[in-house]
């Protein structure tokens, strides 16, 4: 049967468990799935060149931006990222070009049979699409962000040019482990042998188990800290200006890219061009990124990160969800002038709820909601919760009502916050 592009997604959403939506459950820990799934299309990632990117947070940041300067330089660049927020098709891109519906219509009917014979997940179909569609494309890198941990992730049936990890905090604990070291170990199984490695941060618990792996596999590691130094040089809400010296670099950039998160993910992007360009597949023209960093986030689609989406009053959605991520917004939030702070927010019921929220400022006021999706946690219980840790406010039956009440009662003074899962910032941008 012949399906259109949202009858095929229906089908893909309905017959491939998708851990977004689901869970754990969806959750494949292998990667029997990927190999016959690829195997069955020609094994399309061997004939593409990838920079592969890890990490607990910063990853998506990293994987734009390193796309970013890429295009820059007149090279094309594929990029696999999820989840998706307002479009499936988000997560396959060149130069910042959606997959047309088409394709995925086509790849779905033409490889049904294969796919009801080997029964992957929604990531793992997924991936199988992205690599077979870059493969018919031939961009000149595609950078291909992991899902979660990495030795066990679906991406990680390729061989990179170059591994980069972002950092390592406390997420996903049920499947990666319940601690750093622990989660650092499969973030860490992306480190192929002889392939360099970019890290973005030092972190005591994990430096020593990252050198280790890498020592193992005669791997170079290289730390993006110690390679890169980022200044700050002017700052407002909606841009900043920056300089970045490398060994090679020394020159100033005007972007929208806020939020002091993005600064690691911004010197550890650079890092990883520094590396590529060492490595003599890249060359380039610091003048042609300063021109691309004034409209990066257009250029590559990159959506829901401290994403402004109205000035009077000020509202920002921040897709932060785990401890590290929401201590760089509440971090943030001190450094914007305001009266009164509206937070909008939902999270997913296999969270540490109650530590999520005692991250939260006690002075705002709350609009509980739960986004549309069977992980989300009941509006009614995130309140209660709330009250628990000190954070008052009313629950919404949906984001959508949550987010006009916000509306309603902020001035223009006031600052307005979405936060506390994707799903919620997808259904609000």
């Amino acid at each position: 049967m012949k399906r259109n592009y949202t009858e095929t997604l229906e089908w893909m959403y309905r017959q491939l468990p998708m851990y977004q939506r689901q869970g754990t459950s969806a959750f494949k820990k292998d990667l029997t799935n990927i190999i016959a799934l690829c195997d069955g299309l020609g094994n399309p990632h061997r004939h593409l060149r990838f920079i592969h990117v890890a990490g607990t947070n910063g990853k998506g940041s990293v994987s734009h931006i390193i796309a970013g300067v890429l295009q820059s330089q007149g090279y094309s660049v594929g990029m696999y990222t999820s989840p998706h927020y307002k479009d499936f098709r988000e997560r396959i891109k060149i130069n910042g070009e959606f997959i047309s519906k088409k394709r995925v219509t086509a790849f779905i009917h033409m490889h049904q049979a294969l796919i009801e014979k080997i029964q992957p997940s929604f990531f793992e179909i997924t991936v199988a699409m992205a690599l077979h569609y870059f493969a018919s494309k031939s961009p000149d890198f595609v950078v291909l962000e992991v899902g979660l941990g990495g030795r066990l992730d679906s991406t990680n049936i390729i061989t990179p040019l170059l591994s980069v990890i972002t950092n390592i905090s406390l997420d996903h604990q049920s499947m990666l482990g319940d601690t750093l070291a622990e989660i650092a170990y499969e973030k860490g199984g992306i480190i192929k042998p002889v392939i360099p490695v970019v890290i973005g941060q030092h972190q005591t618990e994990t430096d020593p188990l990252f050198i280790k792996i890498a020592s193992q596999r005669n791997s170079q590691i290289i730390f993006a800290e110690d390679i890169v130094t980022l200044s700050k040089i002017k700052e407002s809400p909606i841009y900043r200006s920056l300089s970045i010296k490398t060994n090679d670099w020394d020159f100033e950039i005007t972007t929208d890219l806020t939020g002091d998160f993005q600064l690691k993910n911004i010197t550890t992007a650079f890092a990883a061009i520094q590396q590529l360009s060492d490595l003599g597949q890249i060359t380039i023209d610091t003048d042609k990124i300063v021109q691309k960093f004034k409209s990066l986030k257009s250029d590559t689609y990159f959506i829901g990160r401290w994403q402004i989406i109205n000035n009077k009053p000020l509202t920002i959605a921040d897709s932060a969800h785990n401890e590290d991520g929401i201590k760089h917004l509440t971090d943030q939030l001190q450094d914007i002038e305001h009266n009164k702070l509206h937070i909008v927010i939902g999270t997913v019921n296999d969270k540490d709820v109650d530590k999520m929220l005692s991250l939260f400022p006690d002075q705002a006021k709350y609009y509980f909601c739960k986004a549309n999706i069977p992980r989300g946690l009941d509006a009614n219980v995130l309140q209660s919760k709330a009250n628990e840790v000190n954070k008052s406010g009313k629950a919404y039956r949906s984001v959508r009502q949550a987010f006009a009440a916000a509306k309603m009662s902020a001035d223009d003074k006031d600052l307005i916050i979405i936060a506390g899962s994707i799903f919620v910032v997808a259904e609000a941008i």
